[in-house]
């Protein structure tokens, strides 16, 4: 997997994409482009990646990102394989594809600060993910103008809602330089790919093309964390997928997830989440099962 500027194209005809995903994994790797998107999964689950953010996500997740954000979501392995076991409704368009002036209207004050609330990633949720969702599945079947109208109301709703979660405040915050863009993707690329291997600092220092001291500095600015703390973080939302979703031992679970042994990880976890592997499991097994839709 490696990051990449993405270069988003529409249909002839059209001013923004609107498309639906059926696929057995979501394969877009960790990218960016200069659209802003709106993902709804209607079916999958896994570890989405906004930034440097590293959050479960499940069906009905519903995220608003700004331009240039690095993003990913990364499937949980599915038993048995299914053809259709990663679904979403993707908007994909720019801040000025109605004219560069458009937003400015007083009328669209509210859409205009939604976009700066979504440099930092939105998550969207409770009665407005609901209505937000069903309005999307809805533009499927709509063309032309009645879906132009339909992303404007959906985007207004969502703009005058207090339940939304900025993502990655932080890592919005951040001016970052192309080269250092391409850096942070770079380091997040590699981490992406083998978290679940042993990794060492010397080796990350190598990829950033930093000292090891250098790199160190650098991560924790951008991140807020250190390597270490991000590498385990990415082990942990590992480990709680395969807890979740598979009847695979504990001990496995340790291992594929990327730590050396079982007694560290138990205390990593419970660090982390505050319960033992087992009692997560315990808890996630005593849980209804619902629907793939919201």
């Amino acid at each position: 997997m490696k990051a990449f500027y993405e270069k988003v194209s529409h249909a002839g005809g059209h001013s923004f994409g609107y498309s639906s995903f059926s696929l057995p994994r979501f394969n877009a790797p960790f990218h960016y482009h200069p659209e802003l998107e709106l993902t709804l999964i209607e079916k999958s689950q896994g570890k989405r990646l906004v930034g440097g953010h590293v959050a479960h996500y499940e069906a009905g997740d519903l995220v608003l990102l700004g331009p240039n954000i690095p993003h990913c979501w990364l499937n949980a392995e599915v038993e048995p394989p299914e053809m259709d076991a990663a679904q979403a409704i993707v908007i994909h368009f720019r801040a000025d594809f109605a004219g560069e002036t458009f937003l400015t209207l007083p009328e669209l004050m509210a859409i205009q600060q939604l976009f700066q609330k979504a440099q930092a990633g939105l998550l969207i949720k409770g009665k407005t993910r609901d209505i937000a969702a069903e309005k999307m599945r809805s533009g499927l079947h709509l063309q032309g103008f009645p879906r132009l109208l339909l992303l404007f109301d959906l985007l207004h709703g969502i703009a005058l809602s207090s339940e939304t979660e900025r993502i990655d405040l932080f890592f919005s915050q951040q001016v970052l330089s192309p080269v250092e863009t391409e850096r942070f993707q770079r380091i997040y690329t590699f981490l992406i790919e083998n978290f679940r291997e042993n990794i060492s600092l010397e080796q990350m220092a190598q990829i950033a093309n930093l000292s090891p001291t250098a790199f160190c500095r650098y991560f924790k600015k951008i991140t807020r964390k250190t390597f270490v703390d991000a590498l385990t973080e990415f082990r942990i939302k590992h480990a709680c997928q395969l807890l979740a979703s598979s009847e695979k031992p504990v001990q496995e679970i340790c291992f594929e997830s990327g730590f050396g042994n079982v007694s560290y990880f138990n205390k990593e976890f419970k660090k982390a989440l505050g319960q033992t592997p087992l009692q997560y499991r315990k808890y996630h097994l005593s849980l209804p099962l619902v629907a793939s839709k919201p």
